[in-house]
């Protein structure tokens, strides 16, 4: 047995010395250099969906200071469920009637009890967040296919070995940067109720996502009276608009003019010809069909 042990240590110890002298090997470096130009712009589009998360984050919250709460009193109840009381401006503790209602009507009590004001520009901002976010979700899948685009490309010349065991160390050191696929970037609203005795609790969660957030802003858009600007009603930035505009410019960057037909793995972006901090409107002639650098290069810039 002490056999089988040591044999299977040194096959270990064996296969990361393999490991280490390939990936400085210059037959490795070759291949990593060949593919530099689209390594970099995975990475470009990474780090640009990154910053399309902190969208929602950039968004001001209150802070209500700090307390601590303890149990003082002569009986020596456990009140197990205290120890979950949260503290954070995303979530309110509150009354269990509040808890049950809030499962009825999310949106109505998430607009009282977290001071979303339903004015025109509260509006505006969540369906800036819903513009972006709706881009990072295309944009994952996107850079997930390129990279596997490039992957598949130069598969035959890599390691079949370390491909097989170690295939995160393989990405990594052709120079791809990590991709964050979850939706941990979606903020979540929580209504917490604890009983008084502490003995019992409900949390109810409503989570802003891609969905969701189309919907609340349809909800704020019944509540907000609009005013008509010279071309019309202003519109909704909903998934049915932005693909509208895509299809109205041809699936084309109105500024440099990549499509998605010598593109496939293309993220395409709407954007606003005036933006809304400088009194641009949602209306389809103020809407146009960016790539991703060209929007980023643009910013909140007016191209004339």
């Amino acid at each position: 047995m002490i056999y089988i042990i040591f044999f299977i240590i040194a096959i270990i110890v064996i296969y990361f010395i393999y490991e280490e002298i390939y990936f400085s090997s210059e037959g490795f470096k070759k291949i990593k250099n060949s593919i530099l130009n689209y390594t970099n712009n995975c990475n470009e589009l990474n780090e640009h969906i990154e910053n399309l998360k902190n969208t929602y984050a950039r968004i001001s919250s209150y802070d209500y200071g700090v307390s601590t709460l303890k149990d003082i009193s002569n009986y020596n109840f456990k009140r197990r469920e205290w120890k979950k009381h949260l503290r954070s401006h995303q979530v309110y503790n509150c009354s269990l009637t509040i808890c049950r209602n809030a499962h009825n009507q999310p949106f109505k009590y998430l607009c009282k009890y977290f001071n979303i004001k339903t004015t025109e520009e509260t509006l505006e901002t969540f369906e800036n967040v819903l513009n972006n976010f709706s881009a990072v979700e295309s944009g994952k899948i996107i850079l997930t296919g390129e990279k596997n685009k490039i992957l598949s490309s130069i598969e035959r010349k890599l390691s079949v070995l370390i491909l097989i065991f170690n295939k995160k160390r393989m990405v990594r050191e052709l120079g791809f940067d990590d991709i964050d696929l979850t939706d941990l970037y979606f903020p979540v609203y929580t209504f917490h109720y604890i009983s008084a005795g502490g003995n019992s609790s409900m949390k109810l969660d409503i989570k802003l996502d891609v969905d969701n957030l189309e919907k609340f802003v349809r909800y704020l858009n019944e509540l907000v009276k609009f005013k008509n600007s010279i071309q019309g009603q202003r519109a909704l930035m909903t998934t049915l608009l932005r693909e509208k505009i895509k299809m109205r410019d041809n699936y084309t960057c109105r500024i440099c003019g990549a499509t998605i037909d010598n593109e496939k793995n293309l993220l395409l972006e709407i954007d606003h010809i005036v933006p809304l901090s400088k009194g641009g409107m949602t209306t389809e002639d103020n809407l146009q069909t960016l790539c991703w650098k060209c929007n980023r290069k643009k910013g909140s810039k007016i191209e004339l």
